[in-house]
C-alpha cells in the first residue's frame, strides 16, 4: 500500500481519502517514466513531501497539493486541469510553488532575472496562502536529504540557495526543526572542510559533555517528580552550522559557546515553566547575563521559551530550555502548527499566525520602492533574511530590524509618515542621535513634528533598504520641479564647458537611447535624476557626446561616398573600429580597462595612437575638454579574446572566505593575474583581484557568482 495513503487512512474523512486516492493515481501517471538522480522512480519525491506535510499536521488539501506540487513544473499539466480534477484551493497551491518558466512566462531571458521573478512569485503566493511556503519548505527539505545524488554544480547551487533563502524563510515562519536540518545539510556540502574540522574540534570533549547532559537530565527529572510537577526532560546537541556562525562572530573560541549541549524541559502550563525554572536555578548556579525570557517577550516569529545557562559540578556550562507542549510544537513547526486555526476557531492562535505573517506584509511593500524585480528580491533578502536585532515600541510591540539599524530605520518600519516627520528619537527614555545603532531589547520612541522632513544625511547611516527607498522617494516627489531645473542647468553647464550646445546633443535618437539605457520616460526624468544625485552629469554627457560624434562620422561617410565613392578612413584594431582615422594603433586605457560590451570613447594620444576609455571612466570628463582629440570608436566584434579587469570584493571576515573567492574563479577556468587583500576603515575584508574576461557579459556573470558567496557584501569593478 502507498505509504502516504496508509498514514492518512486513520485521520482523513472518507471524502478526503477519495480525493487522496485520485491524487495518488494522478501523480503516478503524470510522473510515469521519470527518475530521480538516485535512479528511483520520481514518485518517491512527491510522496515524501506529502509525508512531511502529514507529520507537520497539515490539512488534507495541503497534503494533496504537496503530492501534486511538481505536476505543472515537471509534467506539463495545465493549471486548469488541476482545477477541474481537484479543487481551486489545491490548484492554486500547486501553482504557487511552480516556477514562472514552467507557468508560461518565457519572456525573461537571463537566469538571474528568472530566479528573481520566481522568488517574487513565491512571496506573492505565500501572502495569498501561507500553506505555499510550508509545501515549498517540505519540498526543499526532501531534496536536500537526497542532495548527494546530484552533480557537483547542482549540489553547490542548491546548498547555497538553501542557506541564503530557504533556511531564513523557515526561521521567519518559526519552523525551527526544518531550519536546523536545512542549514546543517547545506553546510556539509558547501563547506565540507569546515564541517569536518568543526566535528573534529567538538568530538574530543563530546563524551564528557554527554555525561554532564545525562547526569543533569536525571537530576532535573527526579527533582520535578519530587514536587509533583509533570514534565518531559530530553537532551540535544547544538547543530553544527549554528556553532560555525557563532565561532565566526566570536573569534573562533569554542570555549565561549555555552550551549553546545542543552536540556529541554516540556511542561503543561506557563505557570509550570516558571516553577521548573525556580527548581533548576536552585540546583546549579546560573551564569550571569545568560537568562532569556522568550515567554514574556517572544521573538518576532513568535518563538516562546525560557532559556538559562548553568554551571555543572565540573564547571562545564550547559543550557536548559523550558516550554509548554504548545510552545514546543510552535518552535518545531512554526506556522504549520497554527494552520488548523486559520478559520478563526481560536482567536489567540489566529493572532499568533497574523504576527508570523507581519514581516511578509512589510516585505511586499518593498516592491513599490524597487526599480526592478531583482532589486526587490535583493532588498527583501537584505532587510528580512539578515542578522537582526529585536527592539520594542513604547507599547511593548516587538519590531525586528537588520543589525546596525538606527531610529530612522525603526521610524520607517512603523510608517512612512512617521519616518518622513521624524524630529528626535528616544531609546530607553533618553534622547539619542538619529544615527544611534539599536541593540536588542531597546525601547524606541520616535518624536515627530509636522514641520520635520527627511535629511539627505540620513542616507549615509540608515541600514534598511526600506528607509533608503522611502527617503529617496520623498526627495524625488517633494523637490521634483526643483530637481528638474537644477539637473537641466547642471547638464547645460557641463555641455557648454565641453564646447557643445545641449540642444544639438539632445537629438530624438540620442534621447531615446539614453532613456532606454536608464529606464526613464522623459528628459525631465533625466534632469530630475541628475538634480537629486542618482546619476552624474558625466554619465549622461559622455554618452550624448559619443552618440553625437558617431552620428557625425556616419553623415561624413555618406557625404563622402556620394561625392567620390569613398567614405572617411575607418580602422579596426584590437577588436575596436576607429572612425575618421587610417592605420592608427589602438590601446586600452589602464585607468578603466574597457571590455567588449562597455560603452567606449576614443582619445588620440601623442605618439601612441588611440587610447580607448569607458564612457564612465573617471578621466573622461577631462579628456572631453580636448574636443579635437576625441574620436568615435565602437566594438568591431573581432580582436583579442581576453581583457584584464580588476574587481573589489568587500566582505565580513570569516574562515574560508579567500578560499571560496578563489575557488569560484578557478571553477570558471579564470587565471588570476594579481591579488591584494586587507581591511578597510570599517574592518571589512577588501580583496582586489585582477583577471582576464572575454566581454562585459562574462564579467557580469563572474560578479554575480562572487556576490553569492557567504558573507560577501559587495563586488564591484574598479578603475
Amino acid at each position: 500500500m502507498d505509504k502516504l495513503r496508509a498514514l492518512c487512512e486513520s485521520t482523513f474523512a472518507q471524502g478526503e481519502l477519495d480525493m487522496l486516492d485520485k491524487a495518488i493515481a494522478f501523480a503516478k501517471q503524470a510522473h510515469e517514466g521519470q527518475l530521480r538522480e538516485s535512479g528511483e522512480p520520481y514518485y518517491v519525491h512527491p510522496e515524501a513531501v506529502g509525508i512531511l506535510l502529514y507529520n507537520m499536521g497539515m490539512d488534507a488539501s495541503t497534503i494533496i497539493a504537496g503530492l501534486l506540487h511538481d505536476t505543472i513544473e515537471d509534467c506539463g499539466v495545465a493549471l486548469e486541469a488541476l482545477r477541474s480534477e481537484f479543487t481551486t484551493d489545491i490548484a492554486e497551491m500547486v501553482d504557487g510553488v511552480t516556477k514562472l518558466t514552467q507557468s508560461g512566462n518565457y519572456s525573461i531571458s537571463s537566469k538571474e532575472d528568472r530566479q528573481a521573478e520566481n522568488m517574487r512569485k513565491m512571496f506573492m503566493a505565500i501572502a495569498r496562502d501561507v500553506r505555499v511556503v510550508i509545501i515549498k519548505l517540505a519540498d526543499r527539505l526532501h531534496n536536500m536529504r537526497t542532495l548527494e545524488y546530484c552533480d557537483p554544480d547542482k549540489r553547490m547551487r542548491k546548498a547555497k540557495e538553501t542557506l541564503e533563502v530557504y533556511a531564513p524563510l523557515a526561521q521567519r515562519f518559526g519552523m525551527g526543526a526544518v531550519k536546523v536540518e536545512l542549514e546543517d545539510i547545506a553546510f556539509s556540502f558547501l563547506y565540507p572542510e569546515e564541517y569536518q574540522h568543526l566535528k573534529d574540534v567538538i568530538e574530543p570533549k563530546q563524551r564528557e559533555r554527554l555525561v554532564v547532559l545525562e547526569t543533569s537530565m536525571r537530576a532535573i527529572q527526579e527533582q520535578l517528580d519530587a514536587i509533583g510537577l509533570k514534565a518531559e526532560v530530553s537532551g540535544r546537541r547544538k547543530h553544527l552550522y549554528s556553532i560555525y556562525r557563532k565561532l565566526a562572530a566570536q573569534g573562533n573560541n569554542i570555549d565561549k559557546i555555552y550551549d553546545l549541549i542543552a536540556i529541554r524541559v516540556i511542561v503543561d502550563t506557563i505557570k509550570d515553566c516558571y516553577a521548573a525554572l525556580g527548581q533548576i536555578h536552585a540546583m546549579w548556579p546560573p551564569m550571569p547575563g545568560r537568562f532569556k525570557d522568550y515567554i514574556g517577550m517572544p521573538k518576532t516569529n513568535m518563538y516562546r521559551s525560557l532559556h538559562t545557562t548553568l554551571f555543572s559540578e565540573s564547571g562545564m556550562p550547559f543550557e536548559v530550555q523550558i516550554r509548554t507542549w504548545e510552545m514546543h510544537r510552535n518552535a518545531e513547526y512554526g506556522i504549520a502548527a497554527h494552520w488548523k486555526y486559520k478559520e478563526g476557531r481560536n482567536t489567540a492562535a489566529q493572532d499568533d499566525m497574523d504576527n508570523k505573517l507581519a514581516w511578509l506584509r512589510a516585505a511586499l511593500e518593498y516592491e513599490n520602492l524597487a526599480d526592478n524585480t531583482k532589486e526587490f528580491v535583493e532588498n527583501v533578502r537584505r532587510d528580512f533574511f539578515a542578522d537582526f536585532v529585536f527592539v520594542l515600541t513604547p507599547k511593548g510591540e516587538i519590531i525586528d530590524l537588520p543589525a546596525g539599524s538606527t531610529p530612522v530605520d525603526f521610524a520607517y518600519r512603523i510608517h512612512t509618515n512617521v519616518g518622513n516627520h521624524t524630529q528626535h528619537a528616544k531609546v530607553n527614555g533618553a534622547i539619542v542621535k538619529l544615527d544611534y545603532k539599536l541593540a536588542n531589547h531597546d525601547v524606541v520612541e520616535i518624536i515627530t513634528s509636522p514641520q520635520a522632513s527627511p535629511n539627505r544625511d540620513w542616507l549615509r547611516f540608515v541600514k534598511t533598504q526600506q528607509a533608503k527607498g522611502k527617503i529617496r522617494n520623498w526627495f524625488k516627489k517633494a523637490n521634483r520641479e526643483e530637481n528638474v531645473q537644477r539637473g537641466r542647468e547642471m547638464l547645460q553647464d557641463a555641455s557648454s564647458r565641453q564646447g557643445y550646445a545641449l540642444a544639438e546633443l539632445l537629438t530624438p535618437e540620442s534621447v531615446e537611447t539614453v532613456l532606454k539605457q536608464h529606464n526613464m520616460a522623459s528628459t525631465d526624468d533625466i534632469y530630475a535624476a541628475i538634480g537629486y544625485g542618482s546619476i552624474t552629469t558625466n554619465q549622461i554627457l559622455n554618452k550624448l557626446i559619443g552618440l553625437f560624434k558617431k552620428e557625425q562620422y556616419r553623415l561624413e561617410r555618406e557625404e563622402s561616398a556620394a561625392a567620390d565613392g569613398n567614405g572617411p578612413a575607418c580602422t579596426v584594431r584590437q577588436g575596436v573600429r576607429v572612425f575618421g582615422s587610417s592605420n592608427m594603433a589602438v590601446r586600452f586605457a589602464q585607468c578603466c580597462n574597457p571590455v567588449p560590451g562597455d560603452e567606449i570613447m576614443g582619445y588620440i594620444t601623442r605618439g601612441r595612437g588611440v587610447s580607448v576609455h569607458r564612457v564612465s571612466c573617471p578621466n573622461a570628463a577631462n579628456l572631453l575638454k580636448e574636443d579635437e582629440r576625441i574620436v568615435a570608436v565602437e566594438w568591431a566584434g573581432t580582436g583579442k579574446a581576453h581583457y584584464p579587469v580588476t574587481v573589489l570584493v568587500k566582505a565580513t571576515e570569516r574562515a574560508g572566505l579567500l578560499v571560496d573567492v578563489y575557488q569560484t574563479l578557478l571553477n570558471l577556468n579564470i587565471s588570476i593575474k594579481a591579488v591584494s587583500a586587507g581591511f578597510d576603515a570599517e574592518g571589512k575584508v577588501a580583496l582586489y583581484s585582477t583577471f582576464d574576461v572575454s566581454d562585459a557579459s562574462h564579467l557580469d556573470h563572474i560578479l554575480k557568482l562572487l556576490r553569492r558567496i557567504t558573507s560577501v557584501e559587495s563586488v564591484i569593478r574598479t578603475n
